[in-house]
């Protein structure tokens, strides 16, 4: 899955527009078609959002709710052409990029080809999971360690590299009138709080990742960066072509019984728009019926 460190606009042709019997692909990715086209046009927009990792559920959320305030959004993934990614592209004009998020290189390119494309940007979100195909559910004697450190690569790694590659360039920014430089936030999830068993491999990099946020608090803040920890406590119920809101081992949401992606993209908002008199750090989102 490495791209060798390339990174770049997705090539080819402009996305076409959504056709008849898509709109179920909308409700996955976008707002509906008229409000997709309502949003500003790329020169009325000034400021400009990242979003590392790219899916159809807290990056597909954050990059619908950041544009539809006017943002410029662009999210990178090793991918860039999933669907979910195109559908966002063509309806909301979020520009998707190549990256893999656990090389320097790749990553140091990803924001050079950002800031030159549509602006250095002022939101940092680092939304990836981390973890390899072959770990999940792994009793601890039987963990491969190449599984494991790829998982601590793709997750705790990856968070440092976007985290360092996103404070350096904001730190050569101007204070905004709030006094504040830009907002990096990272995803992060139960295991952050309490390590599971059958687990290790994702308990390390989750931990690992929140001590990362903790150190880079403590030193950004005061420098007008505002860092933030957001771990998610419970299942992630995303949007589906059908309409129901589902996770792919959780199964079907009832009740709200998992976290809704697009509630939590209005928090990552929020805290990005925070007064620097009351910023916070470690936000934890969990469904209301959750047993914690």
């Amino acid at each position: 899955m490495n791209l060798d460190g390339a990174v770049g606009r997705r090539s080819g042709p402009t996305p076409p527009r959504l056709l008849p019997g898509a709109m179920s692909f909308s409700r996955l990715g976008e707002w509906n078609v008229t409000e997709a086209n309502s949003a500003a046009p790329d020169e009325h927009r000034t400021e400009v959002a990242l979003i590392v990792g790219g899916g159809p559920g807290i990056s597909a959320s954050c990059a619908r709710l950041f544009s539809s305030r006017g943002m410029r959004v662009a999210v990178a993934a090793r991918n860039p052409d999933k669907p979910v990614l195109q559908v966002l592209e063509g309806t909301l004009g979020v520009r998707s990029f190549a990256c893999d998020a656990s090389d320097p290189t790749s990553v140091a390119a990803l924001f050079e080809s950002v800031t030159h494309d549509i602006g250095a940007p002022s939101l940092v979100v680092h939304n990836i999971d981390g973890r390899v195909a072959g770990i999940l559910r792994k009793p601890f004697t039987e963990a491969a360690a190449d599984l494991v450190l790829g998982t601590l690569q793709n997750s705790a790694f990856s968070a440092f590299l976007v985290g360092q590659e996103a404070a350096r360039r904001m730190l050569a920014m101007p204070p905004g009138p709030n006094g504040a430089r830009g907002t990096i936030v990272f995803t992060n999830a139960s295991a952050a709080l309490k390590g599971f068993p059958l687990s290790a491999a994702f308990a390390m990099a989750c931990q690992a990742k929140s001590g990362l946020a903790q150190s880079m608090a403590r030193e950004l803040m005061p420098q007008g960066i505002h860092v933030a920890s957001v771990p998610i406590d419970g299942a992630i119920g995303w949007t589906h072509e059908d309409g129901t809101r589902a996770h792919r081992l959780a199964g079907t949401t009832v009740d709200d019984n998992m976290a809704d992606p697009d509630h939590i993209a209005e928090a990552y908002l929020q805290l990005h728009r925070q007064h620097r008199s009351t910023w916070a750090f470690e936000v934890v989102l969990r469904p209301w019926n959750e047993k914690w």
